[in-house]
């Protein structure tokens, strides 16, 4: 009688499933402990506008601002966009620095309108704070009723009284992405090196 046939090979036994790591929250930037960009922030302009409402209305339940001073150039922005939305007086003050790293100067101050009223100053985006402090000891020397300040983008260790959004990432802004050189229309250097830089 011929011998039964031997079983069939047992398959290994199957390692044990694998439990994935539960998320971690994302670390908000320490003050004082500025991170380099880690990656590139495209801002478009419905983004842009999403970001400003949302502004609006924090400002909107926490304080209620007489007058807007948006910080030329790129701060006069959102700062028109946050005083349309308030339906409130808007206006403009200038502060630039004389050269890379330099210290930033006022070369046009805030409106006398700020005298005896409530006050917001806005900018795009503040790291150190210099721009901002400087914008405020201008519209103090006016003697506001109460001033404060909000930005798009907070960066660093300054905090503003209100902001949009917090990030370490680098920015790219839709209204300055492209710029005439040469009387052609370019993705300016400054972003273009960065994205280069960050593989962006």
């Amino acid at each position: 009688m011929p011998a039964p046939p031997p079983p069939p090979p047992r398959p290994p036994p199957r390692p044990p499933p694998r439990t994935p790591p539960s998320p971690q929250p994302p670390q908000a930037p320490r003050p004082g402990n500025r991170k380099a960009p880690h990656g590139v922030l495209e801002v478009d302009w419905p983004f842009f506008g999403e970001m400003c409402r949302a502004l609006a209305l924090k400002i909107f339940r926490d304080y209620d601002p007489e007058v807007v001073i948006g910080i030329a150039r790129a701060g006069v922005i959102p700062g028109a966009v946050v005083a349309s939305i308030l339906q409130r007086d808007f206006a403009s003050m200038a502060i630039t620095r004389t050269e890379t790293g330099g210290r930033p100067v006022v070369i046009a101050g805030p409106t006398r309108l700020v005298t005896g009223r409530r006050v917001l100053v806005v900018d795009e985006t503040c790291d150190t704070g210099a721009t901002m402090k400087l914008a405020l000891n201008a519209v103090r020397e006016l003697k506001p009723a109460a001033v404060k300040t909000a930005v798009s983008f907070r960066t660093g260790e300054f905090r503003p009284d209100f902001y949009a959004l917090e990030t370490d990432n680098f920015i790219i802004l839709p209204w300055d992405r492209e710029v005439i050189i040469d009387g052609e229309i370019v993705m300016r250097p400054d972003y273009a090196a960065k994205l280069k830089e960050l593989g962006g």
